[in-house]
């Protein structure tokens, strides 16, 4: 029996100047979280950014079940049901944490403002703070449940662990594994490698703007030759 597709791309190609930053890239996502993996500059980032409309994409597309988000704006595609974690986190200067919240909060949905001061209790004593008076910790937090507080369908995350203290990492890890009971897929980009071979059973492999391999989670961490060769490091447990 062939899978739902929640997330299809389909020949993505996408310009900076000159430059062919992502090449007819192609995947997909149905009931299991996939992360991508590869080194600094080979359009992770640049693959989000376009998911999101962020980006404007030259070619391809790009659907979210049943929505065909090529064409749609970056407010309309968040609409059908994309969350999206920024890498930089991208918070208001002048509101607070709870202002934050309250601006994407939705009526009738599980993911409450309650529930994400109970997922980080760092925020809750925090919540009258200015986005510039929170630490790059906390930022990440607080731009994580803002994504969630959209209820989404799929969650697209670019480097959620960056600058976390260890018990933090742990802390979001867990969330991440817990988003499938959820419901909610999700694409994960992420430095740690540890972090993104324990959330993402399927890891999708990019170089120079390409795809170029999807292999499983167990088989990377296994190959420390695959390991080098498209990371550039050699996975320890």
């Amino acid at each position: 029996m062939t899978k739902t597709q929640l997330l299809t791309v389909e020949n993505l190609n996408v310009y900076h100047g000159s430059s062919h930053s992502l090449q007819d890239v192609s995947f997909s996502i149905a009931d299991q979280p996939k992360a991508i993996l590869g080194r600094n500059g080979m359009g992770k980032t640049t693959l989000c950014s376009s998911l999101m409309g962020l980006t404007k994409a030259a070619s391809g597309n790009i659907r979210l079940q049943n929505y065909d988000l090529s064409s749609l704006s970056v407010d309309k595609r968040a609409k059908t049901g994309i969350g999206y974690v920024p890498q930089g986190r991208r918070m208001f200067r002048s509101l607070s944490v709870i202002e934050h919240l309250k601006l994407v909060e939705k009526k009738d949905s599980d993911w409450t403002i309650d529930r994400a001061f109970e997922i980080f209790p760092r925020l809750a004593e925090r919540k009258n703070n200015m986005g510039d008076r929170l630490s790059g910790g906390e930022q990440q937090m607080l731009a994580i449940v803002r994504a969630l507080l959209l209820d989404p369908k799929l969650m697209v995350m670019d480097e959620p662990t960056e600058g976390l203290a260890p018990a933090i990492v742990d802390d979001v890890t867990e969330l991440l594994l817990a988003l499938q009971s959820e419901g909610v897929g999700l694409l994960l980009v992420e430095q740690n490698i540890s972090v993104a071979l324990e959330v993402a059973p399927e890891i999708l492999i990019m170089v120079n703007g390409r795809i170029v391999d999807e292999v499983s989670a167990e088989t990377l961490k296994n190959d420390p030759e695959m390991q080098h060769n498209y990371l550039g490091i050699n996975f320890a447990d």
